[in-house]
């Protein structure tokens, strides 16, 4: 699953610890979601996409890998 955690933290100058904080998770579980290691729950993701204002659609997007299990 790729996402743009990243690029929606950089627009409000925020660091992995700051959405951390924000939506209740360690550092280590955002910077896991952004580098793919982790998929969020459904609840983590619609946190993260409230935060931040947006769609779900617009911050996470299921690649063509997700599909071949």
């Amino acid at each position: 699953m790729e996402n743009t955690i990243r690029v929606e933290r950089a627009k409000k100058k925020m660091t992995q610890a700051d959405l951390a904080e924000e939506v209740n998770v360690s550092r280590q579980t955002i910077h896991s979601v952004e580098t793919g290691k982790f998929v969020p729950s459904t609840v983590l993701a619609l946190k993260i996409a409230r935060y931040f204002n947006v769609n779900l659609e617009d911050i996470f997007d299921l690649n063509d890998e997700s599909f071949e299990n």
